[in-house]
């Protein structure tokens, strides 16, 4: 059998820790080598400007100081970057899911993943191969507000108006604790957790909608 290529990985993540970690892994795997590790995108991105032969694989933190994962494959995407990018994350939620399928990434991983399913991811990254493992496709695709009601819907724009709870009471004709129940309901149907998760969430999908790119 031919002897399988090592292909060169760069590691770009905020935390030491995360950064030595994914090095020992690799490193321990034997199949691959790490040439670069960085603690934020800039520097990912000047490494891979300057020596493109050493970032084939890089394994990406999707909130590094200076920019998001998301920055960095728009990056990448405008150079014609032949580097195929993995995001290793350990955001919660389906909203990172989605903007790194959008923006064309080859793998994403979350932090709680055993190393073996990192190694796997890698090895299919290398042989050409999306990887997306445990991950429900179906499900990252579709708008999250999707499942939301007309009634849902109304308040999530309320809240990203700025409104309290009284003011949406007043508004729409229903008790504060209505609201309350209206909202509960809302949070656990975006698994967000409270109010500014959920206008954060709201304000990124009216983002998208506005630039489909």
């Amino acid at each position: 059998m031919p002897k399988e290529i090592r292909r060169n990985i760069a590691i770009a993540d905020k935390n030491p820790v995360v950064r030595t970690g994914l090095v020992d892994i690799i490193t321990r795997d034997g199949r691959f080598t790490v040439t670069a590790t960085v603690p934020n995108g800039t520097a990912l991105l000047e490494r891979m400007q300057a020596h493109p032969a050493e970032v084939e694989i890089a394994i990406l933190g999707w909130a590094l100081p200076d920019m998001t994962g998301g920055d960095i494959l728009a990056e990448l995407k405008r150079r014609r970057s032949p580097a195929r990018a993995i995001v290793y994350t350990g955001e919660p939620g389906l909203d990172v899911l989605r903007r790194t399928i959008k923006a064309g990434a080859w793998g994403f991983m979350s932090k709680c993943d055993e190393p073996e399913v990192l190694m796997e991811t890698i090895s299919s990254v290398s042989h050409g191969r999306v990887s997306f493992p445990y991950v429900d496709m179906e499900a990252a695709r579709n708008d999250p507000l999707d499942v939301l009601t007309m009634r849902e819907r109304e308040l999530l724009a309320a809240l990203a108006d700025g409104w309290s709870n009284l003011q949406i009471a007043a508004r729409i004709g229903i008790s504060r604790n209505t609201v309350k129940y209206h909202l509960k309901n809302l949070y656990d149907k975006l698994d967000v957790h409270n109010r500014a998760m959920a206008v954060a969430l709201f304000m990124t999908q009216q983002s998208q909608q506005r630039d489909p790119r």
